[in-house]
C-alpha cells in the first residue's frame, strides 16, 4: 500500500466546516495553537464566522491552512497511516509542507497570513478577476487568453481536471476571455466570486514579497516527500522548496500533472485530507483507476481507516 495525501486550498472554507470532528480533540487543540500562533481567535472564526470574514484572504489561508493540518493530526490520533507521498492544492501546498516537517506549523501559519496580505496588495479590489472554463481542452483555453489579452494580463492559472481550467489576470480581459472561449465551443465559462488573480503574473510583486519572507524563515528537509504545483516536482533541498513556493505565486496550478506524478511514484491509494471533497472529485477525473477518499468528517476517518486495512 502506498498512500498520497492530498491538501485543499482556498475554496474550501466554510462556516461551522470543523463541526463534523467535534468528537476530536485535537482538532480544537491544533485550531487553538494556530489561534495563539496569529494572535487571532480562529476558534470563533471557524465555528462562527461571519461568512464574510471567513471568506477574507487574510483570513481564509491561514484558516484553511490550519484545518488542513488538523484533519491530518485526527487522522494520525485514529491511528491512521502515514503518507508515502505528499501534495496540495495551491494554499495546500503549505499543509503538506508541514506534515512533511518542512516548516514548524506557526510559522507556515505566519508565512500564510503575508502572502494572504501581499496578493490582495498586488491587485486592488476589483481590478482582478478568476474565471471557470469548463468543456474546453488546454490549448483552446490558452488560444482564448492570447485572444483576450489585448495588452492586459490573463493566462491559465489551476490545471484542475481535464475540461475544468480556471484563468486569472485582468478582470476585463478575464471577461474577454471568457466570451473567447464560449465562441471555441467552452460548455460553461464562468466568473468567480473571487478578486485576487492568484497564479497569474499579477501576482509577481506579491512573490517579490513571500520571497523576502521565506527568506528569513526556518525550513528543512522533507521527512516525505512534497510534489509541488510549480514544477510537479519533489525537491529534498530547501532552497529549492523556497523558490518553488515564490515562482507557485505566479504560477498555474499544475494539478493534473501532479495527480499524474502520484501515479509514477507509485501511489495506490490517494487521501484528501481537510474540509470539503474538492480534490476528491479532481482525482476521480484524473485518475478514476486509483481509490481515493475525503477525510471531510469524523466518520470518514473511520471508513477511511477501514477501508485501508
Amino acid at each position: 500500500m502506498n498512500l498520497a495525501f492530498v491538501f485543499p486550498g482556498q475554496g474550501s472554507q466554510s462556516v461551522g466546516m470543523l463541526t463534523v470532528y467535534a468528537d476530536h480533540p485535537v482538532v480544537e487543540q491544533t485550531l487553538v495553537e494556530a489561534s495563539e500562533a496569529l494572535g487571532q481567535d480562529l476558534v470563533a472564526l471557524v465555528r462562527d464566522g461571519p461568512e464574510d470574514a471567513l471568506a477574507s484572504t487574510v483570513n481564509t489561508q491561514p484558516v484553511m491552512l490550519a484545518c488542513d493540518v488538523a484533519v491530518y493530526r485526527a487522522w494520525r490520533a485514529e491511528g491512521g497511516p502515514d503518507a508515502n507521498v505528499l501534495a496540495g492544492h495551491s494554499l495546500g501546498e503549505y499543509a503538506a509542507l508541514v506534515v512533511a516537517g518542512v516548516f514548524e506549523f506557526a510559522d507556515a501559519l505566519r508565512i500564510v497570513r503575508l502572502r494572504a496580505r501581499a496578493m490582495q496588495e498586488a491587485v486592488p479590489e476589483g481590478q482582478g478577476g478568476i474565471a471557470a472554463i469548463l468543456g474546453l481542452d488546454m490549448d483552446g483555453v490558452r488560444a482564448s487568453c492570447v485572444e483576450a489579452s489585448d495588452g492586459d494580463v490573463v493566462e491559465p492559472a489551476n490545471f484542475n481536471a481535464p475540461g475544468q481550467v480556471v484563468i486569472a489576470g485582468a478582470r476585463a480581459a478575464v471577461e474577454r476571455a471568457i466570451a473567447a472561449a464560449k465562441a471555441r465551443g467552452a460548455k460553461r465559462a464562468v466568473m468567480l466570486p473571487m478578486s485576487v488573480p492568484a497564479h497569474c503574473a499579477l501576482m509577481r510583486p506579491a512573490a517579490e514579497a513571500l520571497a523576502r519572507h521565506l527568506d528569513a524563515v526556518s525550513m528543512r528537509s522533507p521527512a516525505i516527500p512534497v510534489v509541488n504545483n510549480a514544477d510537479v516536482a519533489a525537491p529534498a533541498d530547501p532552497a529549492r522548496i523556497r523558490e518553488a513556493l515564490v515562482r507557485q505565486l505566479y504560477s498555474p496550478v499544475r494539478w493534473i500533472e501532479v495527480v499524474g506524478e502520484l501515479r509514477v511514484r507509485g501511489t495506490t491509494h490517494i487521501l484528501e485530507c481537510g474540509p470539503g471533497k474538492v480534490l476528491q472529485g479532481l482525482v476521480k477525473r484524473i485518475a478514476p483507476d486509483i481509490p481515493s477518499w475525503t477525510l471531510a468528517s469524523s466518520q470518514a476517518i473511520v471508513e477511511a481507516r477501514s477501508a485501508l486495512v
